[in-house]
């Protein structure tokens, strides 16, 4: 096992990430790591490349970060400090870049990877933890940037969707989405890709020829200004916990029919993480990964 997880540090030199749990009298095995804290702490945890545990319930070690601007996109929302990531999911961003600017597609808006280290964030994720998780926005115009301010902050994603949500907004989905989604689902280590339902039904109807990669355009709640794409665990990360695997098919089929039914009673996925963890929860590498 690395060094990094063979013990922690004394107690007196415990960074500020942990002053909420001792300021609690909360012991490390028993108590909470609020999100917060995983939020402000601002560099990466030493030691080689770690995803840990669940993308929903994990952390990540030896971070590298994307660049703010690569060929072919550009990161949003410089504020939340969110442009961390396993070296496997920078390398797939910036493959993804590299082929939208060879074949004139736009720009890639990249939204959220991680933070630092990982772990919960405040806001806008339950996923996102491990390194391995990145939101890309369908906005591909070239000349967004000019109206962003400094950290690019008072930018949006726009939906694809019409007005009802009932349909993709015909004069917004463009073949050039489908094909930077062909593009990241081709990299191996991409594990799947979630995308609006209504975008799912729209590339099994009209996609032709090898239809292999729409086997993991996989359909989710939201997802209608952006698509999110999950890594598989890396080699190197024996603690990540991976996925279920994916079903056979190009995902085409009659299951598909459930996402436009209405159901009695629809999940709404929650717009805010929790604001706290149990780290008895949590992989115990994540205890030292926050205290280093």
């Amino acid at each position: 096992m690395s060094r990094l997880f063979r013990k922690p540090r004394p107690a007196h030199t415990m960074t500020n990430s942990l002053r909420c749990l001792a300021a609690a009298g909360l012991l490390l095995t028993a108590g909470f790591a609020c999100a917060k804290e995983w939020s402000q702490v601002t560099n990466p945890a030493p030691g080689r490349p770690q995803a840990i545990g669940q993308t929903s319930k994990g952390c990540l070690a030896g971070a590298v970060a994307l660049p703010a601007d690569g060929v072919g996109y550009h990161v949003m929302h410089l504020e939340r400090h969110r442009n961390f990531g396993h070296p496997h999911l920078v390398d797939m961003i910036e493959s993804i870049g590299r082929a939208t600017a060879r074949d004139r597609l736009g720009v890639l808006h990249v939204g959220d990877l991680s933070q630092p280290r990982g772990g919960p964030t405040p806001f806008g994720h339950r996923s996102h933890q491990t390194g391995l998780d990145v939101d890309v926005w369908f906005a591909m115009d070239s000349s967004l940037l000019g109206r962003a301010d400094s950290l690019r902050s008072n930018l949006d994603a726009p939906s694809l969707l019409n007005r009802t949500g009932s349909g993709l907004n015909q004069m917004l989905w463009d073949d050039k989405h489908a094909r930077v989604l062909e593009f990241a689902s081709r990299v191996p280590r991409v594990e799947r890709i979630f995308v609006n339902p209504h975008i799912k039904r729209e590339l099994c109807r009209s996609t032709t020829g090898d239809r292999s990669w729409l086997r993991k355009i996989r359909p989710w709640w939201g997802h209608d200004d952006h698509f999110h794409a999950r890594l598989s665990c890396p080699p190197d990360s024996p603690q990540c916990e991976s996925q279920e695997p994916l079903p056979a098919g190009d995902g085409c089929d009659s299951s598909m029919d459930w996402w436009f039914r209405a159901p009695t009673t629809t999940p709404t996925p929650g717009r805010k993480a929790p604001h706290h963890i149990e780290i008895s929860r949590m992989p115990k590498e994540c205890q030292w990964v926050l205290m280093d």
